[in-house]
């Protein structure tokens, strides 16, 4: 056996996908924007239920993979929250740590790349221009939209391509 997988690859974002980020929104809501007390809290996250059911639910019939926007030094912390939260294992897929391009672009970037060698059932994210740029590449996707509204966090994923 090789230990190569056919099976499909179900796509999951993690800030407020997976991952409730509302008690550290106050922290871009500073200028300038607290980028290290944002992520340094981010492992006291609660789990988003609907994000987390879905992940899981998913892992059944597809390989699950990440795909954050989260940059490459949060990677230990990520990996953490995942297992602790009873995620299913699977590759994390992150920004290098200078990436600063919006995530619509990083993420596409990725998602094509996963898309070439298999099928990629769904992508599941919160970001609603990173969903339609997948949607417009040919993508299925799922919009996240169980968590609260964050607008400091949406206004950084474009404008200064921090998550």
């Amino acid at each position: 056996m090789t230990g190569i997988t056919t099976r499909p690859l179900a796509v999951f974002d993690v800030d407020n996908t997976l991952a409730d980020t509302a008690h550290r929104q106050h922290f871009l809501e500073r200028r300038p924007r607290d980028w290290d007390g944002f992520f340094g809290a981010a492992p006291a996250d609660p789990p988003l239920p609907r994000g987390v059911a879905l992940a899981v639910e998913s892992g059944q019939d597809c390989e699950v993979v990440y795909l954050t926007g989260r940059p490459e030094r949060c990677r230990a912390d990520t990996v953490d929250w995942l297992a602790r939260h009873g995620l299913p294992e699977g590759r994390v897929w992150m920004r290098g740590n200078q990436d600063r391009r919006p995530a619509r672009t990083t993420k596409l970037e990725i998602l094509k790349r996963l898309g070439r060698g298999r099928e990629v059932r769904m992508l599941v994210d919160d970001d609603e221009l990173v969903c339609q740029a997948a949607r417009a590449a040919g993508f299925r996707v799922v919009l996240a939209d169980w968590a609260a509204d964050a607008p400091e966090l949406k206004e950084a994923q474009e404008t200064e391509g921090r998550t």
